[in-house]
């Protein structure tokens, strides 16, 4: 099962796809564990996918896994994300932006560009974290 690179996961453990992983997935990290439940929602043949913050806690490996999984689904289907992380919804053909609950935005990720105005804001301050380093300071 390539969905979500959980092929790779399965190849790890004992026992292949047979191998007991306990209880809730406890012999799995979490972000196996989440790539895990990707995989069995794109499997099913719901006509509409709705993922809520799919990767917001999850290292890049398994972020980008789960992206592109949902990305390269492969059913023909609605698939409705809710995200704060950008990178989850780079692909996406429309977005729509919501403040304090009201949608402030709406459009492709160009249109939304174009307009320079609270999605372009927030899609700079996320931007900007990635360049963040940590580095030791000397007393």
């Amino acid at each position: 099962m390539a969905l979500a690179r959980v092929d790779e996961i399965i190849e790890r453990l004992p026992d292949a796809e047979q191998s007991r992983v306990g209880e809730a997935g406890t012999a799995l990290s979490g972000g196996e564990r989440q790539r895990v439940s990707i995989a069995r929602a794109l499997i099913k043949p719901a006509p509409v996918l709705l993922i809520d913050e799919a990767t917001s806690a999850l290292d890049t490996e398994n972020e980008t896994a789960i992206t592109d999984a949902i990305g390269n689904d492969p059913r023909l289907r609605t698939r409705v994300m809710i995200a704060h992380r950008l990178n989850a919804i780079r692909n996406a053909d429309h977005v729509l932006f919501i403040d304090d609950g009201r949608i402030v935005e709406q459009g492709s990720i160009t249109e939304l560009s174009a307009l320079q105005g609270r999605f372009t804001e927030f899609w700079h301050q996320q931007e900007s974290t990635t360049r963040w380093r940590i580095t030791a300071t000397t007393n």
